[in-house]
């Protein structure tokens, strides 16, 4: 996507923490929103940065990761379009606890921090939005923390990949096709399993006829069986 084709005023309202604000309050924030534009592997920011905003995909894939102790990287978390990040910490006034790396060209909208915190002060009816948003965010991050690691890899897998096809299980026969946002390692990462374990898993899955794997594509051969499916 063209930088210059983007049109700012036109995104904003899909932001979730701005999608019930009056014109006037977008039209504030928007004075100070900047689109960012990064390569593949350009880093946003580092961990231990302090914060100059909250940031939304336009399009592209964002990571947010941290190296352990050990050097070893745990992914946190994968974004895609219309998903933000980085709003919390924004708030906390707290440096950034991970790093956020491009996984692919992106596009992105910087909200700058001032202009929220200056909105904040004048309008509270704004504050009240921006609670409500990321509380919702707040519940989707817990569900994904119990999912993680509460459940076992293939049931960690399998809801990983009905997640990304984007719907409820169909009728049997259904298929869909998920494209991986990322590579297996980072995957792997992300659901807290080895790429070991994920190859393993993919493979029981293929053997049960539930998947078919070809390379970066998972098609899912029997969405309904695939829900359905206890190891």
């Amino acid at each position: 996507m063209n930088e210059s084709k983007i049109n700012v005023a036109e995104i904003f309202p899909r932001l979730p923490l701005f999608s019930e604000l009056s014109e006037s309050q977008r039209a504030v924030l928007l004075e100070s929103t900047r689109v960012k534009t990064v390569a593949k592997g350009e880093l946003l920011f580092q961990r231990g940065d302090a914060p100059q905003g909250f940031f939304y995909v336009i399009s592209g894939q964002i990571k947010l990761a941290f190296s352990s102790s050990a050097g070893n990287e745990k992914v946190v978390e994968i974004l895609g379009p219309s998903q933000s990040f980085g709003e919390a910490v924004m708030f906390m006034d707290k440096p950034y606890p991970v790093f956020a790396e491009a996984l692919s060209e992106a596009n992105l909208l910087l909200v700058k921090r001032q202009a929220v915190f200056d909105l904040l002060e004048s309008d509270p009816t704004f504050a009240r939005s921006l609670l409500a948003g990321m509380s919702i965010r707040l519940h989707t991050l817990v569900r994904d923390v119990e999912s993680y690691t509460l459940r076992s890899a293939v049931q960690r897998v399998i809801g990983y990949l009905l997640q990304e096809a984007g719907g409820a299980p169909c009728s049997a026969g259904g298929q869909d096709v998920v494209h991986l946002p990322a590579s297996k390692q980072v995957i792997a990462s992300r659901l807290n399993l080895t790429p070991e374990t994920l190859s393993r898993t993919f493979h029981l899955l293929s053997d049960e006829g539930l998947i078919k794997v070809e390379g970066k594509d998972i098609q899912l051969l029997d969405l309904k069986r695939l829900a359905d499916y206890e190891d």
